[in-house]
């Protein structure tokens, strides 16, 4: 009996682990509509473009070209880049995927 407690235990806290580690991986994670403008002069300076929502600004990166995507309204799909924003500025999302 001990040692069905004792593996039903073990079961429980390594499954509890891996659904945190999802967790965190989904907190990364970006899906957001806005429109796409190219970064130009601002008081950050990180971000090729920025993604302009209804209520948020979203500086972008991408391995792929965002400029045939320019003034358009998107959804775009990608992960929040740790250690931003900087000094007050917006989150900086590395674009992994536009939908336009």
């Amino acid at each position: 009996m001990k040692k069905l407690v004792l593996i039903l235990s073990l079961a429980i806290v390594v499954l509890s682990g891996c659904t945190s580690m999802k967790d965190s991986n989904t907190a990364t994670r970006v899906t957001a509509t806005g429109t796409i403008q190219k970064l130009g002069m601002s008081t950050f300076q990180y971000g090729t473009h920025i993604l302009k929502t209804a209520d948020k600004t979203y500086a972008l990166k991408s391995t792929f070209s965002l400029d045939p995507y320019l003034d358009k309204t998107v959804t775009i799909k990608g992960k929040k880049v740790s250690g931003y924003p900087l000094e007050g500025g917006p989150e900086l999302v590395d674009v992994t995927l536009v939908k336009l």
